[in-house]
């Protein structure tokens, strides 16, 4: 550190009169100072408590804020998850009743072309006497499979109910 006004050689050379290592600031001897410092321990220890306090408060709002926003976003997810359950569950009601309004010839050609476990559930929501129209119309092995998988769902379900 440059201390201004001294020049750079007189701060780097050692001071020749000085045999050994620096005294200590005579200032810390003096009885004057010590009681100075021992009178002010208690209000620099109040001092840093008070704030350490303020700082733990200030955290404390800073993650109250948080957590309501949190909160906030959790309350708007799960209204869009219900929002989402009701369309799909409309959804599903109004793709079962389109299927049973249709013609069978014109359902098993699109049942026929769609994932076994869509059209099975499909199949299983519309009444008996559409359902087994639907069958009708379609190619025998594929009719088969249909009729199995609904036919296996039941028993998945309970051989998982009796396994627990």
């Amino acid at each position: 550190m440059l201390i201004p006004g001294v020049g750079l050689a007189q701060q780097k050379a050692p001071d020749a009169r000085s045999s050994g290592p620096a005294k200590p600031v005579e200032a810390a001897s003096d009885p004057k100072n010590s009681q100075y410092c021992a009178n002010i321990a208690n209000a620099a220890a109040d001092a840093r408590f008070e704030w350490q306090k303020e700082t733990l408060t200030n955290l404390e709002k800073e993650i109250e804020g948080r957590i309501k926003v949190l909160e906030e976003k959790r309350a708007e997810y799960e209204e869009w998850f219900r929002r989402r359950n009701e369309f799909l569950a409309k959804a599903d009601e109004s793709v079962v009743a389109i299927y049973a309004r249709m013609r069978p010839e014109a359902a098993a050609l699109q049942l026929a072309n769609m994932q076994d476990d869509t059209a099975a559930a499909i199949l299983a929501k519309l009444g008996a006497r559409s359902a087994s129209a639907v069958l009708n119309e379609m190619e025998p092995a594929r009719a088969a499979q249909l009729s199995n998988t609904i036919n296996d769902t039941p028993k998945r379900s309970q051989d998982n109910g009796k396994a627990g």
